[in-house]
């Protein structure tokens, strides 16, 4: 690839949605980019036009990221080409109905893409980025981690994860060059819903259901802000600061050798 001064994004789920706006917007600000799905018709077709608009260089990766080996691969990747210098882990998928509605295979593969790849992904980046002293990883995460009992637990359950480790590495790496932000959409509209078989428009008022730019946009205002965590669609961040304090709050609180009295034998 061509040097640039801000180096390459590699982005993940790239072929569509919020993958593709990054892809846009990355180019944009003049990074170079790795592009990384299943569909790589679809990725060469937005890669040809993103050179021709922004002149950077575009490589484009077929992956399935619920593959083992696709996912080493792309490991390697990013722990050997030192001008990698961003990571949008942006690859996932929901489910049709709940924890009970769905098999084995069903459950296994949202894992593997929900939470497998990406796990493994940010730790290959992280490391390579901390010996460079500089990276920056960005995890799609989802505003129902916050909420798991609204819709699939299983789903807003992987987004939790993603961002609990969002704020692990960001607390524990932030002063060895790398920054770490969780990005947390409500409902937006992508093609995540039709995949899983559902109608955005049957579940949700439009006001509910943010369109795909807007959120990419948001996110990177956040980025460029360096949040740990970024919620394009929540009006009042006081909100988001109160939970946070009183999570932090209970810190001190969470292990102690006594029990809490309240569940002591009368």
């Amino acid at each position: 690839m061509s040097s640039t001064p801000l180096g390459t994004a590699l982005i993940t789920g790239a072929s569509s949605g919020i993958g593709a706006v990054y892809a846009d917007r990355l180019a944009k600000r003049g990074y170079n980019l790795i592009l990384v799905a299943r569909d790589t018709t679809r990725m060469e077709t937005l890669a040809g036009r993103l050179r021709a608009e922004t002149g950077v260089t575009i490589d484009v990766i077929g992956a399935d990221l619920t593959d083992a080996a696709d996912v080493t691969a792309i490991e390697q990747k990013l722990a050997s080409d030192p001008s990698i210098t961003l990571l949008i882990n942006n690859a996932g998928m929901s489910l049709n109905g709940g924890i009970l509605e769905n098999g084995p295979a069903e459950l296994n593969r949202i894992i593997a893409l929900n939470i497998t790849a990406p796990t493994l992904l940010a730790s290959a980046a992280g490391k390579a980025f901390v010996a460079r002293g500089h990276g920056a990883i960005v995890n799609i995460a989802s505003v129902l981690a916050f909420a798991p009992e609204m819709f699939d637990g299983v789903y807003s359950g992987t987004k939790a994860f993603l961002l609990n480790v969002t704020q692990s590495m960001a607390a524990q790496h932030k002063d060895k060059g790398l920054y770490v932000q969780a990005v947390l959409p409500g409902a937006t509209r992508t093609e995540i819903w039709e995949r899983s078989g559902k109608d955005v428009d049957a579940l949700l008022p439009p006001d509910a259901v943010m369109h795909v730019d807007d959120l990419v946009d948001a996110a990177l205002v956040g980025f460029d802000r360096r949040e740990t965590v970024t919620i394009p669609p929540l009006p009042d961040e006081g909100q988001y600061v109160a939970l946070n304090e009183a999570r932090l709050a209970m810190a001190p609180n969470l292990s102690r050798r006594d029990v809490a009295a309240r569940y002591r034998a009368a």
